[in-house]
């Protein structure tokens, strides 16, 4: 059945079929679909843009679990949003094509990315960050409700290690093995611009570590560990640590405001970005 979007008040049906006027949907119906692990990697590695990366991400079918789960989700919904269409896809990076600053997650939340379409957005995890970027200066605003409020970042992406909303937020390791070459071509296509990584939280970290593994940079050995405000440069970019605004960090105050806020400075001192 289909519903109007919160925002545009276009109708679409749950999960949102590609090329259908979804405000920020990169793909349309002939975009080239993978559905194994070994067609990730190759398509992966033939992507020239950040554009055609956008598009095959958004409709990759390459974890039966994941497929089943954020489509499910996408059906079913949360009682709040049952009057709204749900995106039911992976989900894209996002923010700026040459950013100097790279902000790595986990993976979309069932009713905040996977509901609206877009990283981090329309759940309070997003409303905590979002906040945070915008005193920063590197967002024109702390509004973050859906794809097509206005928001846009400045000299920053952001985007999730896992593209696609798992159950309980644990993906399994084969599903972060086969979403892996997706965030390396993210990698590959941004590399050149970027001087810091933010990792939010444990795994983002090793997310990123292997990410620039796999670009060809070197990680000591052993592996630095994670901490929030943990720096460790890597040749010419630096992997900085942050506990994730996840509202169990933030409720309890194991991450305040005031320590994201210096998160953020010390990525904009590191990058020169703002």
């Amino acid at each position: 059945m289909e519903l109007a979007h919160p925002r545009t008040g276009a109708r679409f049906d749950s999960p949102v079929p590609p090329g259908t006027g979804w405000p920020g949907d990169p793909a349309t119906a002939r975009t080239a679909v993978a559905a194994t692990g070994a067609q990730v990697q190759s398509m992966a590695e033939a992507i020239k843009s950040l554009d055609e990366l956008d598009a095959e991400v958004s409709v990759c079918r390459a974890c039966p679990r994941l497929v089943e789960w954020r489509e499910e989700v996408a059906v079913v919904k949360r009682k709040s949003f049952a009057d709204q269409p749900y995106w039911g896809r992976p989900i894209t990076g996002w923010g700026s094509p040459q950013p100097r600053i790279l902000i790595v997650g986990l993976a979309p939340a069932a009713h905040g990315g996977n509901r609206t379409g877009r990283v981090f957005t329309g759940d309070r995890s997003g409303d905590f960050l979002f906040a945070a970027l915008h005193r920063a200066g590197l967002a024109n605003q702390s509004l973050c409700v859906d794809a097509a409020d206005g928001l846009s970042l400045n000299d920053t992406r952001m985007a999730a290690a896992v593209r696609c909303a798992p159950p309980g937020n644990a993906p399994t390791p084969a599903e972060r093995a086969t979403c892996a070459p997706w965030l390396d071509a993210e990698w590959r296509l941004t590399a050149p611009h970027v001087r810091v990584i933010i990792a939010l939280g444990g795994f983002a970290w090793r997310a990123a570590l292997q990410m620039i593994r796999s670009g060809g940079g070197t990680v000591p050995t052993p592996a630095p560990k994670f901490g929030h405000g943990a720096t460790v440069p890597l040749g010419g970019v630096t992997l900085l640590g942050c506990f994730h605004p996840s509202q169990q960090n933030t409720f309890t105050g194991k991450l305040t405001p005031q320590m994201l806020d210096d998160v953020f400075n010390t990525a904009m001192a590191l990058a020169g970005a703002g």
